[in-house]
């Protein structure tokens, strides 16, 4: 793996919401299998960064990079990214492995298929007996992996994580850390936001 290739770059991104200034000409580069924190306090722009990579946000202004294309316009749906919300965004009506098969049914990946990674993906994040519990059945620790295989199953270029321990107590936020870490040392690229200094 080239660790010097770019996958991700923010160029003189700004947006605003009303008179609310969110990010004003912010520049960042991620590199090729980095883990990147964005820390600071709540309202200082992480989580509109991490959207507007991800293409829930326009910028008012600047362009946003994967590797060397200019994704700025481009839906998000296109830009092979995985998103692990802060508030988990599990479907309520679906079980473990309905949660996680979801973008992959997306993708028109066929059953037999579907079920090999849906396995794969459960045992790593320590949930391969739980594929048919829901969202309720399950503590905050056990959601947010759920969350996390989700938005991992498809293999995309690069891992967005919104506070991905902050509605978790210190021992599950620290397992769901050691999970992140462990995806990086495996060679995914992950950019977090979180205003907690731990």
């Amino acid at each position: 793996m080239n660790n010097h290739e770019i996958a991700l770059k923010f160029s003189g991104v700004s947006k605003a919401f009303g008179q609310v200034v969110a990010l004003d000409d912010f520049d960042l580069t991620l590199h090729q299998g980095e883990l990147v924190t964005l820390l600071g306090p709540s309202g200082c722009g992480k989580t509109t960064a991490l959207r507007i990579a991800a293409g829930f946000e326009r910028p008012n202004s600047g362009s946003v990079f994967v590797k060397d294309k200019d994704v700025t316009s481009l839906p998000a749906h296109t830009r092979n990214m995985g998103m692990v919300f802060q508030a988990y965004s599990l479907f309520p009506h679906l079980n473990v492995a309905e949660n996680v098969a979801f973008g992959l049914k997306m993708r028109k990946v066929s059953k037999s298929v579907r079920d090999k990674k849906i396995n794969t993906i459960l045992e790593l994040v320590g949930l391969d007996h739980h594929h048919k519990r829901f969202a309720h059945q399950l503590s905050g620790g056990q959601q947010q992996r759920v969350a996390i295989a989700r938005a991992v199953v498809c293999k995309p270029k690069l891992i967005l994580a919104d506070e991905p321990t902050g509605n978790l107590d210190s021992a599950n936020g620290e397992e769901v850390m050691k999970l992140l870490r462990s995806l990086n040392d495996a060679g995914s690229t992950i950019i977090m936001v979180t205003h907690s200094m731990d």
